[in-house]
């Protein structure tokens, strides 16, 4: 069933299936996405849960992750990426987009757009990468009246507080920030640049409820694979800007290899065929719908289509 035709949504909401996704037993793995297209091949692989960076659409957007995306159009990268998955989402919010006022209406919009959850950190603006050095931080009071206040019009939405104290106030300062927003109201916490495994370990202990944590690569955290997390104790694991920075990487190569041979024959083996991506996007169901469009053939080619036979 196409995203056009009535009753082709989950009826649960995104936050409560979400919900449901983070109280089972094991991690939950979820990675980044960057377009819906991205999304789409990452449900194909069988995700249940997808997550939404900012640095990674401000990256697509060729800018860089200095918080200068905007509201606008974050939600229209949440938006995009639900119609075409329906899968819950995990949204990067950065810090609420200003004050309390501002992230209640980030709140608002994010999950009007499909967002099945939204972080919000504790930096002041200009806000940095949360494994970058100097972030300045907001006092840890102001941070918990910021989800206080979002709280209050969240529906189904899972807030989560992000905090990026512990490369500036050290561990114990990220964990009394975190108890702080936990009991602000905050459904899950998440510590973010936490340097090795007994910190992880040590600030699941010291804090409770659910906890979200970042494997981002380049980072300050040495990698950790979705079960080491697990037994740290953590409840949910994002790998946030690893969609993007493949893409740019493969269209580096397409690029340079264009430009050396003048065109792309002998580069299709790293492209998806023009019948996997009809199957990605559910091409024919949807011209299926139009009865005026007659049914489109894949044309044949000289190069190698598994799936040009299977439609």
């Amino acid at each position: 069933m196409t995203w056009l035709e009535a009753n082709s949504r989950d009826p649960i909401s995104p936050g409560d299936r979400l919900r449901s996704l983070i109280q089972r037993p094991e991690i939950l793995q979820v990675p980044g996405t960057h377009n819906a297209f991205a999304g789409l091949i990452a449900k194909k692989q069988g995700f249940k849960a997808l997550y939404i960076s900012g640095g990674a659409v401000t990256t697509s957007m060729g800018l860089p992750d200095l918080g200068v995306l905007t509201l606008e159009e974050l939600c229209f990268f949440t938006r995009i990426v639900f119609r075409a998955t329906d899968l819950p989402l995990i949204v990067d919010g950065d810090t609420g987009y200003g004050g309390a006022l501002n992230a209640m209406r980030t709140i608002r919009e994010l999950e009007s757009a499909g967002a099945a959850a939204v972080h919000i950190e504790d930096q002041l603006l200009p806000k940095k990468c949360g494994h970058l050095n100097d972030k300045r931080l907001v006092s840890p009071n102001d941070a918990a009246e910021k989800i206080r206040a979002i709280k209050q019009t969240a529906s189904k939405l899972i807030v989560i507080a992000r905090t990026d104290a512990a490369s500036v106030e050290g561990l114990e300062g990220a964990i009394k920030r975190s108890k702080l927003y936990v009991k602000a109201g905050a459904d899950m916490v998440f510590p973010d640049a936490l340097p090795d495994s007994e910190s992880f370990k040590y600030f699941a202990k010291s804090v409770p409820g659910p906890k979200m944590a970042n494997m981002t690569e380049f980072g300050r955290t040495p990698h950790f694979t979705a079960k080491e997390f697990e037994k740290f104790g953590f409840d949910l694991v994002i790998w946030p800007a690893t969609s993007i920075r493949v893409a740019g990487k493969a269209l580096q190569e397409l690029y340079a290899y264009i430009q050396k041979n003048g065109g792309t024959e002998g580069f299709e083996k790293n492209m998806l065929t023009r019948t996997e991506s009809y199957k990605l996007t559910d091409y024919h169901q949807y011209e299926a719908l139009d009865s005026t469009i007659a049914t489109s053939t894949v044309p044949e080619t000289t190069g190698n289509d598994p799936l040009k036979n299977d439609e």
